[in-house]
């Protein structure tokens, strides 16, 4: 038998036991996921909904150091590490979650994953991640998407496992 999560049940209980924070700065981040340089790929969470949705920021500079060896003569982000951002903030929404604390979640999957605008330095990638559904307290499937000045650059749908 399985248990899914009703994301509006978790948003409301959360609701009711204490006012949660919306916005997390980079220290924030970092006590929540594992991630460092040069993979630490979230720099602020500003819109947090309990239980169910993310969006964080990633702002990548000409200093990222694989810019050097991808393209040189025309630098863009590698489709992984864009993937891998989107993760790391479902890994917020996921870590928050009610018991998971502490928890990490691995990528268990990554479904119709497109990438519709290359990524440059100078550009800031506004992240938005929605849970869909956490089965079992260990598997969750999210939807995320990264825009750049409001233009689409990537989406798809994750599969997470929590990794013990």
């Amino acid at each position: 038998m399985s248990s899914t999560i009703n994301t509006n049940t978790v948003d409301r209980q959360q609701q009711q036991t204490s006012p949660e924070k919306t916005t997390f700065t980079v220290e924030e981040i970092q006590a929540l996921l594992p991630h460092r340089y040069p993979f630490a790929l979230v720099d602020r969470i500003i819109n947090y909904v309990p239980g169910k949705r993310a969006v964080g920021i990633k702002n990548f500079t000409i200093n990222e150091p694989f810019f050097p060896g991808h393209i040189p003569s025309r630098p863009i982000v590698p489709g992984v590490l864009l993937a891998e951002s989107m993760a790391q903030v479902g890994g917020i929404v996921l870590t928050l979650l009610p018991g998971m604390k502490g928890k990490f979640f691995a990528y268990a999957g990554i479904d119709k994953m497109r990438f519709r605008r290359p990524v440059i330095p100078g550009d800031r990638l506004v992240i938005e991640v929605e849970l869909l559904s956490f089965k079992l307290n260990r598997i969750a499937k999210m939807h995320g998407k990264a825009t750049v000045d409001d233009q689409l650059a990537v989406e798809g749908e994750m599969l997470f496992s929590l990794f013990e």
